[in-house]
């Protein structure tokens, strides 16, 4: 067996260096992990066959051996304009890892907008007691609209579905069994059978004509930037909300600004923004009708976050020595962008 060489410039995790390092026939190079970009010594690039972080080197020409990279955020922006394909190396991220805090904030945030909880928030800030009837609603029977059914989407149906919610989903092609995708065990949808309605693109209107919740769980590309924009935020029901834990882009800006404003939704939760840090003067933090958190829906500050990655990282590395199919491998054209 040839030596497969591996720069490792990923979040520390001292379990699966360790079991990296244990692997018959890998030789481990280790930099510390970077949450940026930059440049790394030619010397240390030239003979890596597999690349394990979060962000490719400025130097990525100097990755002259290298044939796969598998980043750790399941987003892979960073890889457009290296060319991967036309170099025969190919690609592959950390798709699934989020999939249990992102559906578990959708599901917090539904229930939070069913009872108002901020209203509640702020009467317990006020010293006012007040029982009315929109702090005593229930999620139950609602309609939950997904548009986008990844492992994000998966995992969200599965938990809306033991809370009795109705699941419809949006997407180009219908829903399918899913393989060769990191799903965390026991999670998720993989056979496909969860929803309770299936629309495609031709269907959109009628799909967000039905909806209590619009739930955004598509990743971000040039083909899905302002996706949403004035006449799929006009469609649903005015009572509707919609939930971004995806991209903040996927929604135009302007048009959510003067739906939330002019009451054609009865407001947004938004985990994901147009600006990092969102400025204090944005009008979206002063909306009474907006939840705004600052993107950590997945967090990579969870504990769980390294295991999960190195896990991918793990089982890929295996497949890759044997020929197997990798987990989350992308395509040329994701890589194109």
């Amino acid at each position: 067996m040839n030596t497969l060489r591996i720069l490792v410039d990923a979040p520390d995790y001292a379990p699966g260096l360790q079991a990296l390092q244990n692997l018959p026939g890998v030789e481990v190079d280790v930099v510390p992990g970077a949450e940026e970009t930059r440049e790394l010594p030619a010397r240390q690039l030239r003979d890596q066959a597999v690349l394990f972080g979060t962000y490719p080197p400025r130097n990525f020409h100097d990755l002259q051996a290298l044939r796969w990279i598998q980043i750790t955020s399941a987003g892979y922006t960073q890889l457009f304009g290296l060319d991967l394909p036309a170099k025969g190396i190919r690609a592959t991220n950390a798709l699934g890892v989020f999939d249990v805090p992102i559906a578990e904030w959708n599901i917090a945030m539904l229930i939070n907008l069913q009872r108002d909880l901020r209203g509640m928030i702020r009467n317990q800030d006020a010293a006012v007691w007040d029982r009315d009837k929109r702090f005593q609603e229930e999620i139950r029977g609602r309609v939950i609209g997904l548009w986008g059914y990844g492992g994000i989407g998966r995992e969200t149906a599965r938990l809306a579905k033991a809370l009795g919610l109705i699941v419809h989903v949006l997407v180009r092609n219908g829903v399918s069994p899913r393989s060769n995708v990191y799903c965390v065990p026991d999670t998720g949808d993989p056979d496909g059978n969860l929803p309770d309605r299936v629309f495609t693109m031709s269907e959109k209107e009628e799909f967000l004509r039905g909806l209590d919740f619009l739930i955004l769980a598509m990743p971000l590309s040039s083909q899905t930037e302002g996706i949403v924009g004035e006449s799929e935020l006009r469609a649903p029901p005015r009572q509707a909300h919609v939930l971004n834990p995806a991209r903040g882009p996927l929604i135009q800006e302007a048009a959510l600004l003067r739906a939330l404003r002019e009451g054609w939704l009865a407001g947004a939760v938004l985990d994901t923004h147009y600006h990092y840090p969102l400025p204090a003067d944005h009008p979206l933090w002063r909306m009474p009708n907006v939840i705004l958190t600052p993107h950590i829906s997945g967090s990579s500050l969870s504990p769980r976050y390294p295991e999960r990655i190195w896990d991918i990282f793990l089982q890929n590395v295996e497949r890759f020595q044997n020929g197997r199919p990798l987990l989350n491998e992308l395509t040329a054209d994701q890589l194109r962008g």
